[in-house]
This record gives C-alpha cells, structure tokens and sequence, in this order.
C-alpha cells in the first residue's frame, strides 16, 4: 500500500495523553458529570480533530449545481432533464484504479483465500476478453493489458459493477488495518489466512479472531482495557462506488467557476469552453481527454498524436479538473452506485439523489436473543458456494480434464453461470459471501424486531423501483385488491422483451477512449448490467465525508 497518502493525525500516545490531560476536567453540559472520569463510570469523550483523509483520496467540497443534460439531447432518450441538487462534501479517488492497484487486491486475494477458497480469487478476476473484437485484432491486450508492466499505471478494465464493490470492501478492511498497525494496536501479520485476516465490521462487531497488540486503555474500573470503537474516529468511512449525483458533481468542478455564490460559467466538461482542445498560451491546440476525435480516428496521424493514445491512456494523463481529479471525461467510463431508470433526475431527492436503495441489517443468531432483542452478531463461516466448492475438490471426478484442475473449473464456471442467470445466494448488491465477513439481511416485515410497522420514512427494504417501476408508476398495473395479482407478468420494465432496464442495470458515467466527443460530457448517462463488463469501462472509489463539509481552518 502507498502510505504517503495517509495524514498521521498523531501517535496513539500523544491520544491517550490528550484523553489524561485535556479531557478528563471536562465536564458534560447537560449533567454536570465529568467525562473520562473512573469514579462515575467511564463515559468517554476521545479527542478527535477532523476526519483523516485516506489513501488516493481528494475532498470534493459539496453545494449545489444544475444536474443533468447542459447541450442537445442528440440520443432523444431525455433521461437527464436538468434539475437542481445538492451534493455533500464526499471524498473521491484521485484517478482511476490502475491495473497495478487492482493486482494489489488479486494478490492479497490469492495469498489470502487461495488455499482453502481459491474461487474466491478467481471471481475477483477481471475479463480480460472483452478486447477480443470479431473483425479487430486485439489479441495483445487480452494476453498483456493487465499484467504487464508496461500498462500497469493505465486503468483496470473488464471489471463489473459486482467486482468494484468487492474491492472497495477489500480496500476498507486493508486501509483500517493498516491505521490500527500504524497506531501500535494491531500486530503486523506478513501472511494472514482466511481465518484471521482483519475485517472491519467483523472487528466493531466483536467477532474478529486475529491477533491485536494492544487494546485502549479505558476509563471504566471493571474494564480497563477495551477495543477500539466506532465513537473513536480512529477508523475510516467505508470505501465506496461514487452516486451518480456525487460522480458528476465531481466531474464538473466548478469550484473553479465560482465567485462568491455565483457560478461565472456553466461547462459542457469538466474544463471551461465549449471545445475539447486546451486554450492556454503554453499548451495551446492540445487534446484535453482521450477520446475518438472522429471516424477511425483513435489517436491521430504519426508525429502528432491528438491524444498520444490508442486505447487507454495512463491514469495521470491529460490535466486534472478544478478539483484535482484526473480523466473525468475519456479514458475509460466509470461504474457508480446508482440502478438505472430514465426518470430517476425528476424523481429522486433534492437533497444526495440516488436510485438504488436496498435497506440492510446485521444477521443475528435467534438462538442468543434476550427479551427479543439483541442477539450474536453472525459473521460467514462457510456460504453454500464455498461448501460446494470443497466438496468438488475434495471427491474429485472427471469432465473433459482430469483431476483436481477439472473440478476447480467446473465450480468456477458454475459459480459464474449461477451469478449471470441471478440465482446465486453468494452475491447480493455487491455484498460477497466471503468467510469472516459479517452477514447482512435485508429488513423485513416479518421480522418483529425491525419494527417496519412502526416506521414513517420506509415499510420495506427494496426502494429500487419506487416511483418508477412500482405497482403505483406502472401503466400495467390495476387498481384496486388485484393491483398485486400476477405481478411478474405485469412488470414495467419487461427484460429482454420490450426494455434492457432491470434491478440490476447499473449507470456508468463519463466518455471512454471508444466515444465521440458528446459522451464526454458528465451529464450523459448510460447503463449495463452489473454483471457485465468491457474493454472502456472501469471504476473509481468514493468515500463518505462526515462531520464538517470544509474542514478544519475554513
């Protein structure tokens, strides 16, 4: 991991000295009681300055903006009716994730699950034939873009909506752990198995098994020692896919456009002008982005390249917007949260607009609940995929291939087939049934528990079709007690019959090096399903800023 990018806040000494000295003669407003105080129970009040900025990271400042279409709608789908939002401030990735840091994650992936899951890491792989073209020759790219060094700085490709979520989980658990090594509570394990590597919900919640080096110290008599809490700060926000909202906003910077409240211009892309070419004195006439100038044109003539790239570019190529970010438009387009629907800009929320909420809480063991309450937080020992998969290698037969290899393939492909068709219980919203990993559910009616009934913002747990989708916004749909009555003959959004648009159709954003200039505008939007992949789509993470949305000295 690149440590240069992690702001040491300071030592976990220089914390606990703070803890002694400055907090424990505070004294709570309410009660009169004094925090960090042994004698009356402990309650805590850790120092905490502001929110760390993790590795990669750049603060995109939030505020509002005009959202949606800014030039003609030459695809006629008006899927992008501008509308005004506001964005909170959120952090994103400087660049694309490159090829070198997706071999990172593949790497811990095979050190790690190999041994005992090795599926695990081959659901982690990128499909590096989506080069492959019926009348092209691509066939270099598909045996070297991804792991030859040469192209280790360009940007991963042939990584679905399910993948980038898988590692921006993985790159949460290896960011956190580092920072709890950094502050000396956590020892250092040079090769972690599948039984002990650190996960950060599994930890918070109590069910980690690794080795720690050192706990808190902690203010209460009966427990003088204690694991780090979510009330600390000390852990990170979870690494994220971008919304739609947030992704564009960023695209835009027009923090750069702004003079006191006022927006001086309103941009085609993520630079100023109504052109593609740079227009500054020094580097006048120069291609701002990669992109397909015109027919066949993918980089220009020999000796002046337009855009000194044939496919992807590196991912510090080109100038950055006015927020630091690198190939907002061109290069490859990016995967974010968002499930696609035409009608999500009129629909969704003023306030961090978003499509796509499925509402989740931690599975608990029933067995352990008290009063109908609480109950053992339960962590992943083995999914159904993974038992299936032992079994396989353990009793070997024979199909085409012999031996062990033989059944490691035909488990994977049908882990794959299963995933494709949508009947595998191993992946759920880019949730991993990955061993040590907490289990989520999602809320249900039918759990007492939940208290849905009692509940004014939300009755269910799946909000994906609300307003568009749903029994009230469907034309097929009938009125009255039979409105429910087969409703899987009555969908609004029929698959592969009259629309491509379903629960698991994912937007992406931005231009690639395969499109035309339009598409390099960030209010463009389009979709896939969030099993597939290509040669032009990769990703970037996002990571949710809390607290103030400036910072310390604003």
């Amino acid at each position: 991991m690149n440590i240069k990018w992690i702001k040491k806040p300071g030592s976990l000494a220089l914390i606990m000295a703070a803890i002694v000295v400055s907090c424990s003669q505070e004294r709570s407003p309410v009660t009169g009681w004094a925090y960090n105080d042994p004698t009356n129970g402990g309650f805590e009040k850790p120092p905490y300055e502001e929110q760390e900025t993790g590795p990669g990271l750049v603060l995109i400042e939030g505020g509002t903006f005009s959202m949606g279409r800014t030039e003609t709608d030459v695809t006629y789908e008006w899927n992008n009716v501008a509308r005004r939002v506001t964005i909170s401030s959120f952090y994103m990735d400087e660049t694309e994730v490159s090829n070198f840091s997706y071999l990172e994650y593949l790497f811990w992936t095979s050190r790690v699950f190999g041994p005992t899951f090795p599926d695990i890491y081959y659901k982690a792989l990128p499909d590096t034939l989506v080069w492959r073209e019926k009348l092209a020759y691509n066939e270099p790219y598909v045996e070297y873009y991804l792991r030859h060094p040469a192209y280790r700085d360009y940007p991963v490709v042939g990584v679905n909506w399910l993948q980038a979520n898988d590692f921006c989980a993985w790159r949460t658990d290896r960011v956190n752990e580092f920072i709890l090594i950094r502050e000396g509570l956590l020892e250092h394990v040079p090769s972690p198995s599948d039984q002990d590597y650190f996960s950060t919900e599994a930890y918070l919640s109590g069910k980690w098994q690794g080795q720690l080096k050192q706990k808190l110290p902690s203010f209460d008599e009966q427990n003088p020692e204690r694991d780090v809490r979510m009330e600390d700060g000390i852990f990170l926000p979870k690494y994220r896919l971008p919304t739609e909202a947030e992704w564009e906003y960023a695209a835009y910077g027009l923090i750069g456009n702004t003079i006191g409240e006022r927006i001086t211009d309103r941009r085609i892309y993520p630079w100023n002008g109504h052109g593609v070419r740079n227009a500054t004195d020094k580097y006048m006439g120069q291609i701002n982005a990669n992109f397909v100038r015109g027919a066949g044109d993918y980089m220009g003539t020999a000796g002046f390249l337009n855009d000194n790239a044939d496919v992807t570019a590196p991912v510090y190529s080109y100038w950055p917007n006015d927020y630091g970010l690198y190939n907002m438009s061109g290069n490859v387009c990016e995967w974010v949260m968002d499930v696609y629907r035409p009608n999500t800009l009129q629909d969704a929320d003023e306030f961090r607009p978003f499509r796509g909420n499925v509402f989740t809480t931690q599975k608990r063991d029933s067995t352990t609940l008290i009063g109908g309450l609480g109950g053992e937080i339960l962590t992943n020992v083995d999914g159904p995929v993974y038992q299936k998969f032992k079994h396989k290698v353990n009793n070997p037969t024979t199909h085409g291939v012999s031996g062990e290899t033989a059944e490691v393939i035909d488990s994977v492909l049908t882990i794959m087939t299963n995933d494709i068709n949508g009947n595998n219980n191993a992946t759920q919203e880019g949730k991993s049934d990955i061993p040590g990993r907490v289990q989520w559910r999602e809320v249900s009616s039918a759990v007492s528990t939940d208290n849905l009934d009692e509940r004014r913002n939300y009755k269910t747990a799946d909000y994906i079709n609300y307003m568009d989708g749903d029994v009230n916004s469907s034309i097929f749909y009938e009125s009255g007690e039979d409105a429910y009555t087969d409703k899987a003959d009555k969908l609004m959004y029929e698959y592969a019959k009259t629309s491509l648009v379903n629960d698991k159709s994912r937007v992406y954003k931005g231009g690639s090096w395969r499109d035309r200039a339009y598409f390099l505008n960030p209010g463009v939007r389009r979709f896939l399903d969030q099993r597939q992949a290509n040669a032009w789509l990769g990703f970037r993470c996002a990571m949710t800023r809390v607290g103030s949305p400036v910072g310390l000295g604003k």
